[in-house]
């Protein structure tokens, strides 16, 4: 209630404000107390949110007035045009997935899980309980809490086959999100203008920071099975690469799952070669039909750069990754990460731990891998219904996307802009191509948007590709 009337007040001044002149002095509080029948807490709440707006001044012991309006200029910053160069990104802007849908756009773009799919109770609890604590006014060490390095080398241990040396919790190292660890890895274990293989199609943001750490790119293409072992042992024989990135287990955007068989040949592949198969396990917790089952379990030698996220899974405010990695190149990250950005906040680190030993924790995965199993059949279905054009290929065991083809010769930039004047948001699958798509693709993601809304947005696609 106290809110609701925080609102009305809001409403009312913004009204009065708008036929004011510039420089005219509110009311006192007393009176708009008295006009408004509210408290004086709540009327100063609403004075204040007006501050917020840049609609009032508040000058201390002299009252509150209505800000006079500047007046618009033009802005020029070409001069940095010739200052900054060429630009360094593959891309001139965001990426279609980070992009703010409106609130009555389908939104089938984001790769992040809908909130109503996070454990939000356990996070807020964890939230309040971390900043009782002195991770909440100390500094965080540059490797991370101790106790959440040795959860995430637990969490790796615990798939460990016998006769292989588990990873100890000095190999993990604590990172803001996996994207920054994967920056580092570039920087630090395959250097600038050095080679780096990389599955096509694979992850956009993996593309973005190769290209920021001067990574020459080598695509090997890669199937719903993952990549043919032959076309990795050719690349690293014609390129002398020193590291392959890899998503083995449900794959961004394909879904794809590597087999055991391609699993165990391309880690040999590897070893053979003196190199670092660097395996991005983002979906380590979003398992549906399968679960993951890291390569770099089966690895002690150093040779596996693993790197697993909370982000999807916890949630986006909490941006805690970690990578293990062994022997020297496990020092050249740490290196890096702390010139980055010096230590991850030992609040978030000590947030994400609490959720992740919490007992609750495995029944919200549980119930989240259950959901996303409902979301993804039934964008499955939608699409065949309402959108026969359009092929999924492969139907993931499990994360959080469809790869979906459209008819060749298809203009995906014209259907993606089509689909938005619709009120449905798609993101183009050129962005996740280290060289020219090998296809006319869209990535869907079914854990964002209200499933209710699946079969209209298949609809949609699919009036838009049959040109009706």
């Amino acid at each position: 209630m106290g809110q609701d009337s925080t609102e009305r007040i809001v409403r009312g001044l913004r009204a009065w404000v708008a036929s004011a002149a510039p420089g005219a002095r509110l009311p006192p509080s007393r009176a708009l107390v008295a006009e408004y029948g509210a408290s004086p807490v709540t009327v100063q709440r609403a004075v204040q949110q007006l501050a917020r707006s840049g609609l009032i001044d508040t000058r201390p012991g002299v009252g509150t007035f209505v800000r006079a309006a500047r007046a618009p200029r033009a802005l020029d910053h070409s001069w940095q045009t010739a200052a900054l160069g060429p630009a360094p990104m593959r891309s001139s802007g965001l990426s279609a997935t980070q992009r703010t849908a409106a609130p009555d756009v389908i939104g089938l773009h984001s790769g992040y899980p809908s909130p109503e799919l996070l454990p939000e109770r356990l996070v807020r609890q964890a939230l309040v309980r971390a900043s009782r604590t002195p991770a909440a006014v100390t500094r965080s060490p540059a490797a991370g809490l101790p106790e959440l390095q040795a959860w995430f080398a637990a969490e790796l241990a615990a798939t460990v086959p016998s006769g292989i040396a588990a990873p100890s919790p000095r190999d993990a190292l604590v990172v803001a999100g996996s994207q920054s660890g994967l920056s580092s890895i570039f920087r630090a274990v395959v250097g600038t203008g050095r080679p780096l293989l990389i599955e096509s199609p694979t992850y956009w943001g993996a593309l973005l920071a190769a290209e920021q750490a001067g990574v020459a790119l080598v695509p090997i293409s890669s199937g719903p099975a993952g990549p043919d072992p032959d076309e990795v042992e050719r690349a690293f024989a014609r390129t002398g690469a020193r590291a392959f990135y890899a998503q083995p287990t449900f794959a961004n955007p394909s879904g794809a799952r590597w087999s055991v068989a391609t699993g165990e040949a391309v880690l040999e592949i590897v070893r053979r070669h003196g190199a670092f198969l660097i395996e991005d396990d983002w979906a380590h917790d979003l398992g549906i039909d399968a679960d993951a089952h890291p390569l770099a379990a089966a690895d002690d030698d150093g040779h596996v750069v693993y790197v697993r996220s909370l982000t999807k899974s916890v949630s986006p405010a909490l941006r805690v990754a970690a990578v293990i990695a062994r022997g020297p190149a496990r020092e050249r990250i740490l290196v890096d990460r702390a010139a980055e950005g010096m230590y991850v906040s030992g609040l978030l680190q000590a947030a994400a731990l609490d959720v992740v030993t919490q007992p609750a924790w495995r029944t919200h995965l549980r119930g989240f891998r259950e959901q996303l199993r409902t979301r993804r059949d039934l964008l499955v279905s939608s699409l065949a219904a309402h959108a026969p054009a359009v092929t999924v290929e492969n139907v993931p065991a499990g994360g959080l996307n469809l790869w979906a083809r459209l008819p060749e010769g298809t203009d995906v930039g014209r259907v993606v802009r089509e689909c938005e004047l619709r009120g449905l948001l798609i993101a183009p699958g050129g962005e996740w191509f280290p060289a020219e798509p090998a296809g006319a693709y869209v990535r869907l993601a079914y854990a964002n948007a209200d499933p209710s809304r699946y079969a209209e947005a298949a609809g949609i696609l699919g009036a838009v590709v049959d040109g009706s």
